[in-house]
């Protein structure tokens, strides 16, 4: 006798439709099946058939009515998350398909956050094309809260840069590359620039370039602070634009955060200069994020590589 799981999948791969995943994620998204099934173009009865028919086939509830809408159960999610990531694949094929077609060789998506984006990516992604010259690449920058999300759903294929805390989600594997240190910094003209013995009671007048609120990093720059008195910076602004913190550093007196490798051919060129104060938190590990569930692509394979051997170099 088969069990109910091989009966489930059974059943599921000879009835399972797109449509249904479709409405299934319209439905988690309005919270409505009238505004899903209108967005796919069928009646309210249709979908509500839909949905029954896949409770049935998976024996589980997917939704509840509830006194904020139609509200996905946890199996519900679960399927709406492996929906989203059937969609990614499909969307993924096609567009590599479409690449082969127009002479490149392959895709692949990256998220980058500040820490990999000066040095550790760009050296990468320079080894992956001299091996692969017409692959199609693709990097989005943002933060481990924007970027994670859409990692799991497969819309992103790699994410490159500090390392989270804490792991997002099982499904994920995270490979450690180097570990990173942070330095504060100043532009030429500061004050500050050149001094040495530099002590936190030297930095209290001035105003800091902070990471967001969501970010580890910030979390340990108000837990330092904190320790210091409850201290208050008399202006703040929070910013992960590299190129929109480095004009502000060096047009105003304000004291920036940066990964050392970020700040490095700045440090070099004068344009920047490193305060002589050892930035007693933010140390933490580099590296790299993909989703276990699926094998990368040969690109995504490529440029995974290729980040391991610069990492190696750093």
């Amino acid at each position: 006798m088969a069990s109910g799981h091989s009966r489930i999948i059974d059943r599921v791969v000879t009835r399972l439709k797109f449509k249904q995943l479709r409405l299934l994620i319209a439905v988690g998204k309005h919270r409505n099946i009238q505004n899903a099934a209108r967005e796919l173009n069928v009646s309210q009865p249709a979908a509500t058939k839909m949905i029954k028919d896949l409770e049935l086939d998976f024996e589980v509830q997917l939704f509840e009515r509830t006194n904020r809408g139609v509200i996905a159960t946890p199996f519900g999610e679960a399927l709406i998350r492996h929906g989203k990531l059937i969609f990614a694949q499909v969307s993924n094929a096609a567009q590599e398909l479409d690449d082969l077609n127009e002479g490149s060789s392959g895709r692949v998506v990256v998220g980058t956050l500040l820490a990999a984006s000066s040095h550790l990516l760009p050296k990468a992604i320079e080894r992956v094309l001299q091996d692969r010259p017409r692959v199609a690449i693709k990097v989005i920058e943002g933060t481990n809260e924007v970027l994670m999300p859409d990692l799991r759903t497969g819309e992103i294929d790699l994410v490159v840069g500090r390392l989270p805390t804490h792991r997002h989600r099982s499904e994920l594997a995270q490979e450690k590359l180097f570990d990173e240190r942070i330095l504060a910094m100043v532009g030429k003209d500061h004050p500050l620039a050149g001094q040495t013995g530099i002590t936190f009671d030297d930095l209290r007048p001035f105003g800091w370039i902070l990471p967001p609120f969501e970010t580890s990093l910030r979390r340990q720059v108000d837990q330092y602070f904190l320790k210091q008195d409850q201290y208050i910076p008399p202006f703040s602004l929070e910013s992960v634009s590299y190129l929109t913190n480095r004009a502000l550093l060096q047009s105003k007196d304000f004291i920036g955060l940066m990964p050392a490798q970020v700040a490095a051919r700045d440090i070099e060129s004068g344009l920047l200069h490193r305060l002589d104060w050892t930035v007693p938190f933010g140390e933490g590990p580099v590296g790299v994020s993909y989703r276990m569930q699926g094998q990368l692509s040969p690109s995504g394979q490529a440029l995974l590589t290729a980040l391991k051997a610069v990492a190696t170099e750093i």
